[in-house]
């Protein structure tokens, strides 16, 4: 399985969360590590995750990027 680490910022809302981890379930993604955090701004969320896969990266990353209150996905 390959490990991939992604970057996440959105705009806080309560059911944020819970939409990306079911778009990285649904796209047969394991979720190895979180960490989550809030910059300066209050409406932002900052999500930094390392998921594994046999499937490519940029399938998952293009489906977290049309979540609607998604601003940007980095795979580092």
């Amino acid at each position: 399985m390959n490990q991939y680490q992604l970057s996440v910022n959105a705009h806080y809302r309560p059911e944020i969360l819970e939409r990306i981890l079911r778009v990285v379930r649904h796209r047969g993604f394991r979720v190895n590590a979180m960490t989550m955090g809030q910059p300066a701004e209050a409406d932002a969320i900052s999500i930094e995750m390392t998921v594994s896969s046999l499937r490519s990266v940029e399938l998952l990353s293009v489906q977290l990027t049309k979540l609607m209150d998604v601003t940007s996905v980095q795979v580092k």
